[in-house]
């Protein structure tokens, strides 16, 4: 049997096949944005033909496949989700405009305010009210709802979201009005705040629940019809959506939460990533996943990835937990233009798949980073893809000659500066994961993957000091290996907030209990295997204004210093993140939150190569730019064997990514068959 995984990225889908052995077969696709279907039914084919079998054998035998979608994340970036009204509370429709009262960058004067997903002639005032601690003030008023969901049919709005005050109190209200609407409008989607965030702070709230409405349409519609094309075509096992968090779902509660799914493919990435870490020991990492369209980068430390809340995508904000992932527009198609001022832009714009980079030959007229990989000599145009897709080098040049001309370069100046500004640009991306967060990338190893990454890892690194990377053997299609040791996760939260009143031991005892009961409880509707369940709390001083996540694994629930030993476990955290903590000052607990994880049965865990026994030479020599042209050996990835090193300047060529080493550079092939690139100093030069 087979369990497949399927990242679709802006440029290629990847596919990766591992078998009750632990065989890895993957194979790649161009990603079909306008219906990633077709793109994935495309890459299943190629995937097949790969293993020696049908489409219908493989799927026939195949018990798991695992899917990161962007179908949410273009909706949001492109602004083209469902039509969306909001039921609000009288007197509060204008919350999603006011936000909390901050701006992006507060010191920008000038710029425009994110444009809300629902416009204020499409939120409409319910008469109802809820007390702070959830009791009921202003009954729900039968006629006022009606003239909401009235307004709402003519406005011919597909998708409400339904948000009153404190309804994570009490979903009363909440639930009468989802249900009137439902009767009301059948055809409808509804999506309610006491279902998608059951958890204080209106703002977060409401606009976590506007998102997931305004996605839920078109993720439920994308991944209904991919399971029914899929069982079609023979597939056998189920289908599952890699979530936010990392962890994965079923259909349904993938559609449900749709807002949940906006870093789908990432995800994937950071569950890989964790593995890695496992494999090589080495507990600090950067990840670095540089794709066609976007670069992902986040951290991995002391061999776990963060969760946060803090979730904010095309000016959106999403409190839904999810992987601490920072995405920058950087990627091998990224476009590079000359400003009105004469100076050299790369990105954001991106060639994307269709028409793509000149290179492809297929209509793309402007000069991207692929474009400057290929003049540069980094990428043999005839080889790429296995040789499958060969690249039009008269085409890159054509378009790199139309930025050096803006610029009075030469060609080779001009596609040196692209690869020099897009290094830079993810450099800078790198710095705002790390030192900004107070961590030193010094000390950390990068993970380099994603089709693109091996050909910037080493100039990246060098930028940063950093002074190890680790070039996976699956590094192209690395996030769809990763999707494969993702576990089932589904995750409830509740408020608790006193004002002033210190949470009992009997309360957060009680508290816990109730959330893992209805947790693992819902996991086990959707899975029949060992679950565990992951205790953690927000927390907070009391004059503060945001809360921070404090894990509470592995405490005893039953001592009766439970609270204190709570209380510690903050301190410390708020000192691992702030380099400070406040212990004579009052702490807040927030918000109890409780993940059940169901474990699947993981295979191929280690996505090591085939292993030769005895060093390999170069299969030949290639001219490429070093500081100067040089003839430079291309070495075979496949080939390489545990223990054989490489000095720089050297190319390594796999089917689907090529990496670069530098002079003074030196790579070495580990024991799984991936590659150690240590990284010399920068000249002073």
């Amino acid at each position: 049997m087979f369990a497949i995984g399927i990242d679709v990225g802006g440029t290629y889908t990847d596919l990766v096949a591992i078998d009750e052995s632990g065989q890895v077969v993957f194979a790649k696709s161009p990603s079909t944005p306008a219906d990633q279907s077709v793109g994935v039914m495309a890459g299943l084919e190629e995937l097949a033909r790969r293993l020696k079998l049908t489409r219908r054998e493989m799927l026939a035998a195949t018990d798991r496949v695992v899917h990161g979608t962007t179908v949410a994340t273009n909706a949001l970036l492109e602004r083209k989700g469902a039509k969306v009204a909001l039921l609000t509370t009288e007197g509060h429709r204008d919350v999603i405009e006011m936000r909390e009262g901050l701006k992006g960058d507060r010191y920008d004067l000038r710029s425009p305010p994110v444009e809300p997903l629902v416009s204020r002639e499409l939120r409409f005032g319910v008469r109802e009210r809820l007390k702070a601690n959830g009791e009921i003030a202003t009954p729900l008023d039968q006629s006022s709802l009606d003239l909401a969901i009235a307004a709402t049919g003519r406005s011919r709005a597909t998708s409400v979201a339904v948000c009153f005050l404190h309804s994570y109190l009490n979903p009363v209200h909440e639930i009468a009005a989802a249900e009137r609407v439902m009767r009301e409008l059948p055809d409808i989607s509804v999506s309610r705040s006491s279902e998608v965030l059951p958890q204080i702070k209106e703002y977060e709230r409401v606009s976590t629940t506007i998102v997931n409405a305004y996605v839920g349409p078109l993720v439920k519609h994308y991944l209904t019809s991919l399971e029914r094309r899929l069982k079609e075509a023979g597939l056998k096992g189920s289908l599952f959506v890699v979530l936010s968090h990392g962890g994965m779902a079923p259909v349904e509660e993938a559609s449900r939460l749709a807002a949940g799914t906006v870093l789908s493919g990432p995800a994937g990435g950071i569950s890989a990533s964790r593995r890695c870490s496992e494999l090589l020991g080495i507990p600090d990492l950067v990840p670095f996943d540089m794709g066609g369209t976007s670069t992902d980068i986040s951290l991995v430390s002391e061999a776990r990835a963060a969760l946060s809340a803090d979730g904010m995508l095309a000016g959106q904000r999403i409190a839904l937990r999810s992987l601490d992932i920072a995405s920058i527009a950087a990627g091998g198609g990224s476009v590079a233009s000359v400003d009105g001022g004469g100076s050299l832009r790369v990105g954001p714009e991106s060639a994307g798949s269709a028409p793509g980079p000149a290179c492809y030959g297929n209509g793309g007229l402007e000069a991207t980073v692929t474009d400057a990989n290929v003049v540069l000599g980094y990428l043999d145009a005839a080889a790429f893809m296995g040789g499958k897709r060969p690249l039009d080098r008269a085409a890159a040049e054509v378009a790199i000659d139309r930025v050096a001309a803006a610029l009075h370069l030469s060609r080779l100046e001009a596609a040196a500066g692209v690869y020099r500004m897009i290094n830079l640009k993810m450099a800078d991306g790198i710095r705002l994961m790390t030192l900004r967060r107070g961590v030193d990338p010094r000390r950390f190893a990068l993970l380099s993957f994603g089709g693109a990454a091996g050909l910037h890892a080493v100039e990246v690194a060098r930028e940063l000091e950093i002074k190890r990377i680790v070039v996976p053997v699956a590094a192209s299609v690395l996030s769809a290996w990763g999707m494969l040791m993702s576990d089932l996760r589904y995750e409830m939260s509740r408020t608790h907030y006193g004002a002033g009143a210190r949470i009992s031991h009997a309360e957060v005892r009680s508290l816990f209990a109730q959330l893992e009961q209805q947790a693992t409880g819902r996991l086990g509707s959707w899975f029949d295997g060992p679950v565990t369940a992951e205790r953690s709390a927000e927390m907070r001083y009391g004059e503060q204004i945001f809360e921070i996540d404090v894990a509470l694994d592995d405490l005893d629930w039953d001592s009766p210093g439970l609270v204190d030993r709570i209380e510690d476990r903050f301190h410390v955290r708020h000192e691992q993140l702030y380099t400070y903590s406040s212990r004579d000052q009052e702490v807040v607990f927030v918000n109890a939150r409780v993940a059940a994880v169901g474990q699947v049965a993981s295979r191929g865990r280690h996505a090591a190569a085939p292993l030769k026994s005895s060093a390999s030479p170069a299969r030949t020599t290639r001219q490429a730019f070093f500081g100067g042209w040089c003839d430079v050996p291309v070495y075979a990835m496949e080939s390489l064997a545990p223990g054989q090193t490489l000095e720089g300047a050297a190319i390594i060529e796999a089917e689907t990514t090529t990496v670069l080493v530098n002079a003074g550079d030196r790579a070495t092939v580990n024991a799984l068959g991936w590659l150690e690139i240590e990284v010399a100093s920068p000249s002073c030069g």
